[in-house]
């Protein structure tokens, strides 16, 4: 089959003769125009970061924020259009609100990423609107105390009371990367955007998935979440650099999702650079 839409593009609601949805891979396309985004899961919380590209000297420095905070314990970065993006965090500053208000209790972080998956799905359905232009990444630390009633219903007998299982570990840090047809999966690390195949290829070299779980703390991954971008980057392109990092209540930001120290991400940018110089004189 071509893989030209040939009139199979036209509509949202349409699938190709091979089974494809050409406007949900256009807006891959979208995705893959932005600045590279990316997402680390530590062993004490979790670290965004984006390559923030500059597209004018006149633009205010610092502003225009890509990582924005959904609830304390949330945070979002997204690569891709910036306009759906922001309507991505306002939604799911809403899906957040709305559990607080039924439940109690903040949103767990997977339970934010289903509903978010489940809201840029229903764009891909209809001729009437548009998929989402954006992928986003997911990062939370959820607190083991404040799993709803409700927070196991359905895994079996082994259910005790408050729905939780015996001997399972509640709460941690999580990541999810929500993509634009509204699949969902959780990562150790995860990356989006213009550079996500360099990025991909840094993040495989880490420490992250093993059988004990990722080794790196916050502060490595802050260090290596600037390297990564660094080497993702496109040379020709100004860029800033924003970071966040949430962490458990006896961490850095204390449960919530905060930007990483000033002083600490100069360091890490200066550690970035200087890789980079090294291995431009090899």
């Amino acid at each position: 089959m071509t893989s030209i839409g040939t009139g199979y593009d036209l509509a949202n609601s349409i699938f190709s003769p091979d089974g494809r949805n050409f406007q949900v891979e256009y807006a891959v396309k979208a995705v893959e125009n932005g600045g590279t985004s990316i997402g680390i899961r530590c062993k004490d919380g979790v670290v965004l970061a984006v390559e923030k590209l500059v597209t004018s000297k006149l633009l205010k420095p610092n502003a225009n924020k890509r990582i924005a905070t959904v609830d304390r314990h949330l945070g979002v970065v997204y690569s891709g259009m910036i306009p759906d993006g922001r309507h991505f965090i306002e939604r799911a500053r809403d899906e957040a609100r709305a559990w607080r208000d039924t439940f109690k209790t903040p949103i767990a972080t997977a339970d934010l990423a289903s509903r978010m998956g489940g809201y840029m799905q229903a764009y891909t359905l209809y001729q009437s609107v548009r998929p989402f232009g954006i992928t986003a990444i997911v990062g939370g630390f959820d607190s083991a105390a404040e799993t709803p009633v409700d927070g196991e219903v359905g895994t079996g007998p082994g259910c005790g009371a408050g729905g939780k299982v015996a001997g399972k570990t509640h709460g941690g840090p999580f990541l999810y990367m929500i993509e634009p047809s509204g699949l969902y999966w959780g990562y150790y690390g995860a990356a989006t955007g213009k550079g996500r195949q360099a990025a991909k290829a840094e993040l495989e070299k880490l420490d992250l998935g093993g059988p004990g779980g990722p080794a790196l703390t916050m502060e490595e991954a802050v260090k290596e979440a600037a390297r990564i971008l660094y080497v993702a980057h496109d040379d020709d392109k100004e860029f800033e650099l924003e970071m966040t990092w949430i962490s458990g209540a006896d961490g850095p930001t204390k449960g919530a999702h905060r930007e990483v120290p000033k002083a600490l991400r100069e360091e890490a940018e200066r550690l970035a650079k200087q890789a980079q110089e090294e291995k431009m004189e090899e």
